[in-house]
């Protein structure tokens, strides 16, 4: 389970994270403390959605291995549907820390080119996830995917967590 974990964490969040931002830099990657206020704002603000980031996706991820008994991959994905932790609040949680993670760089960097990577990784999940993914979730899943959804939202948190109303389908 745990190279199945590394596997899929190193080819998908690890690319989005580090090696396309990597590569966004080239040869130009001159991190620099701010000069102005503002600048210094904006890395400040990095540093939190960096923060966030890194801990929405540190508990999203042990959901996927503790309720759901799989990986992040779409190849080795969660048995069991997960409604716990963090995706009690949202249904992404795990897309919203990799989206933290990639603005917080750009903040951190005062980078334009990271900026607009963070805002093509949205754009892509906010096409991939409704056209490729819930219809997945909703063959794999069925009704309690379909109850799940009418309570959690895509991308915006509740502010109460949402807890299921019959547990024989969201196994704990």
């Amino acid at each position: 389970m745990l190279a199945r974990q590394l596997l899929s964490i190193a080819i998908l969040p690890f690319t989005v994270t580090v090696l396309v931002p990597w590569w966004i830099a080239g040869e130009r990657l001159d991190w620099r403390l701010g000069s102005t206020p503002v600048e210094v704002a904006v890395q400040a603000a990095g540093v939190s959605f960096l923060a966030v980031g890194l801990t929405l996706f540190a508990a999203s991820l042990n959901q996927f291995i503790v309720r759901g008994r799989g990986t992040l991959a779409p190849w080795d994905p969660p048995k069991y549907l997960v409604v716990e932790g963090p995706y009690r609040y949202v249904r992404n949680p795990m897309i919203s820390g990799v989206l933290f993670i990639v603005t917080g760089e750009a903040c951190v960097l005062l980078s334009w080119p990271h900026a607009i990577w963070a805002l093509t990784f949205a754009a892509i999940n906010a096409t991939y996830i409704p056209l490729a993914e819930e219809p997945q979730l909703r063959q794999r899943f069925g009704a309690s995917y379909d109850e799940y959804c009418r309570h959690v939202r895509r991308f915006v948190p509740r502010a109460i967590p949402w807890s299921p109303s019959y547990q024989k389908d969201f196994p704990r």
